[in-house]
């Protein structure tokens, strides 16, 4: 206590102002983390040239990137240069090369839709799959199925972010939208809608998989609750598919909380039905009962109601702390919104809950969100 709280002062370089040593301490474990991980380098392929500024900020601080366009030269170029070779989702290394490092958008992601091309505070880097995809093991399965044992100090660490993303009413895209209907009075179930043709809902759901089908399942085994239906905002604006007709939405939901923020939605939802949205995650944080038709990340742990059965391999039963601990602590990196150095998660919560501290996005970016719009409207043009 003496050596390390009494008598040194702890400086914050992204806030420019004092701070304790536990916040000190998150500043460095984050960059220890990136060149622990980073230092021997990395041939990314299957990258959106709109991403690769931000990548290079994540991973190339050690040795900058190496972008190619085909995975085969881009494993090539790896096994020449001992680098690693990284891609970005569910993609697959080609024969013979080794494995592939899988890079997604992390949970508490950005102050803007990603579809419009805002650039992301967190991205995560998997060794062995990616969360999405439940047919084979994800690093952040290994370590929720370890989050039982993490010390007391670590769950109150993961305690205080709840506190802090619950209170800040954040989500993973931070968005405020329309202010709420007139709401029927009643046992209120919040359904969100989701992206179609998204991976979570190819890979995670062997039954249901539609927005549509979702609602009529929530209505039949709940007749008399009130359902509220929140859209997708990326299909909202137009920029992926899974549309409903308003009176298709109706013939199950009592309301459609059109252009509504997901922290909106959540204060007045008792509980959430889901295929494997985020936003039943963040109603877990919330303290929402979640039901889950598909099987995403956070689905099988003993914390959501599971109407598939989830994989074997997830035996953990941890609490809620230590689930939190896995998902936004130990498993994503982050960087701040201001110099794009690596930081903790704490830093990304406090700069999201201030809307001025997140840089838009820049003015370019919305011709190629429109175009990409586009692409998903037209099956011709997708692929």
């Amino acid at each position: 206590a003496a050596a390390m709280i009494l008598y040194p002062t702890w400086y914050d370089p992204v806030f420019d102002r004092l701070c304790t040593l536990e916040e000190a301490l998150g500043q460095i474990e984050a960059a220890a983390r990136a060149w622990r991980e980073d230092r021997a380098g990395y041939v990314a392929t299957g990258m959106a040239l709109w991403k690769r500024r931000h990548l290079q900020q994540f991973f190339g601080r050690q040795r900058r990137l190496i972008f190619c366009a085909s995975a085969e030269r881009a494993a090539k170029k790896a096994g020449a240069t001992g680098r690693r070779l990284m891609g970005w989702g569910a993609c697959d290394a080609p024969p013979g090369a080794a494995a592939m490092l899988r890079i997604e958008d992390g949970f508490l992601r950005s102050l803007g839709l990603g579809a419009r091309l805002h650039v992301p505070l967190s991205l995560v880097r998997d060794d062995l799959g990616i969360y999405f995809d439940p047919s084979r093991e994800s690093r952040l399965d290994r370590l929720i199925n370890a989050s039982p044992a993490l010390p007391a100090g670590h769950l109150e660490r993961a305690r205080d972010l709840i506190r802090v993303i619950a209170g800040a009413g954040l989500s993973k895209y931070n968005l405020h939208g329309a202010a709420l209907p007139p709401l029927p009075d009643g046992h209120r179930i919040l359904v969100p809608g989701q992206v179609e043709d998204d991976a979570s809902i190819r890979l995670g759901c062997p039954g249901e998989a539609t927005n549509l089908e979702l609602l009529a399942r929530a209505r039949r085994e709940n007749p008399g609750a009130v359902i509220l239906y929140k859209p997708h905002p990326d299909v909202e604006a137009g920029l992926r598919r899974g549309a409903l007709a308003r009176e298709e939405a109706l013939e199950h939901a009592d309301v459609v909380l059109d252009g509504v923020g997901a922290t909106a939605a959540l204060s007045v939802a008792d509980e959430v039905w889901t295929l494997t949205s985020l936003l039943g995650f963040e109603a877990l944080i919330r303290g929402l009962p979640v039901t889950c038709l598909g099987v995403p990340f956070y689905a099988g742990w003993g914390l959501t109601r599971d109407l598939c059965a989830p994989p074997a391999r997830r035996q953990a039963r941890p609490g809620l702390a230590a689930l939190v601990h896995a998902c936004l602590i130990d498993y994503p990196r982050y960087i701040d919104p201001f110099a794009a150095r690596p930081c903790a998660v704490e830093v990304v919560a406090r700069a999201l809950a201030d809307p001025e501290a997140c840089a838009p996005a820049r003015p370019a970016r919305g011709l190629l969100a429109r175009l990409q719009g586009l692409r998903a409207s037209l099956p011709g043009l997708r692929g």
